[in-house]
């Protein structure tokens, strides 16, 4: 049996920016399986869409709240989204 599919978008704010949290998010992405992609927002935010199965969403969610080493991440917006919004091939940065 196939594990489910769910989709999220995460809004990070602190010091995210200007700390590799972007290289940070595509690695833990490829380590957990999860496609999808990460920006910088103009406000100092990252934003992340991301789906995958359920254990790899939540596994990839605990490590954006704790970001690289540099960072510090004071709080994380998140929203379920439609898996169709999200490609199905990689994980990127925009």
């Amino acid at each position: 049996m196939t594990e489910a599919v769910k989709a999220c978008r995460w809004l990070l704010s602190g010091r995210v920016q200007g700390v590799g949290f972007r290289w940070f998010t595509v690695r833990r992405a490829t380590e957990h399986g999860v496609v999808g992609w990460v920006r910088n927002l103009p406000d100092g935010r990252v934003e992340v869409l991301a789906k995958g199965p359920v254990t790899s969403i939540m596994q990839f969610e605990d490590a954006l709240a704790l970001g690289p080493h540099m960072a510090r991440v004071e709080n994380v917006d998140k929203a379920d989204v439609s898996p169709e919004v999200i490609g199905d091939k990689s994980f990127t940065m925009r």
